[in-house]
């Protein structure tokens, strides 16, 4: 779980929360038919740009940002080094019996363990790879997509109150409440837009590029297992996927 992705999001949420209560009554925050223009319209708009399997699909890539918690590229090496280790001491065969945490690096080690060429193997985990950023991907467009609708359709809400508001001038007291309720719409599409998807949308790709680049340095390794490569030589390619200095700490520690 992803401490940081929920005290964000929930203490955004909270402060806003907060200023209602200290401002006054949060009955006049609460309005039906603004809650019905600005979320129902954001969502039907954004299914008109991708398709139903995607849009439902999209809310299961979003707990990503919540409950993802991806391999530290440091523990990824260090179980890289040991299985190339042991491939070049006791040949390949001897990785059957090993237990391998990460579920990618574990099928790609299968795979040669099955004795696919080097060639079909990372053609096999490329595709693997291509076709989960593919799928990442879909989540955080759809979200940017409720980014930009929200406030769209808050703004068509607002202007949809403020023309019923225009026609209906007889009582000058009744303005002001028409006016809030109005005004109510453009609020909603800014907090949906700002204080949700935007920062769903932002988590996402973070978590993505985090496991793209994960799971490039898995690729390299098992090249490096299945090729019989030196695993100091092997060692020393996967920590160019690390920071400088989380690079130097790993060479001195070893």
């Amino acid at each position: 779980m992803d401490i940081a992705t929920i005290i964000g999001l929930f203490g955004g949420l909270g402060v806003i929360v907060a200023a209602i209560f200290i401002g006054g009554s949060v009955g006049m925050f609460f309005n039906i038919p603004s809650i019905v223009v600005v979320v129902g319209g954001t969502m039907m708009v954004t299914l008109c740009q991708i398709s139903l399997a995607q849009f439902l699909g999209s809310f299961k890539v979003a707990l990503r940002a919540f409950m993802h918690k991806s391999t530290k590229p440091e523990d990824l090496i260090e179980e890289a080094i040991e299985l190339a280790d042991t491939a070049r001491k006791e040949g390949i065969l001897a990785l059957e019996s090993r237990e391998i945490k990460d579920p990618f690096l574990d099928s790609g080690i299968k795979l040669c363990i099955d004795g696919h060429s080097a060639e079909v193997v990372t053609k096999m985990l490329s595709k693997d790879i291509n076709l989960e950023l593919e799928r990442q991907n879909t989540g955080i467009t759809m979200f940017k997509s409720v980014a930009e609708a929200a406030p769209a359709m808050g703004m068509i809400g607002t202007l949809i109150g403020l023309v019923q508001m225009l026609s209906n001038m007889d009582d000058p007291k009744s303005i002001g409440p028409a006016m809030a309720i109005a005004l109510l719409t453009t609020l909603y599409g800014a907090i949906i837009a700002n204080a949700i998807a935007l920062p769903i949308a932002a988590k996402l790709k973070a978590v993505a590029n985090t496991d793209r680049l994960n799971k490039l340095l898995i690729l390299e390794s098992i090249a490096g297992i299945q090729e019989g490569t030196n695993p100091r030589v092997l060692q020393q390619l996967l920590t160019t996927y690390l920071p400088e200095k989380q690079r130097e700490a790993m060479l001195k520690k070893d």
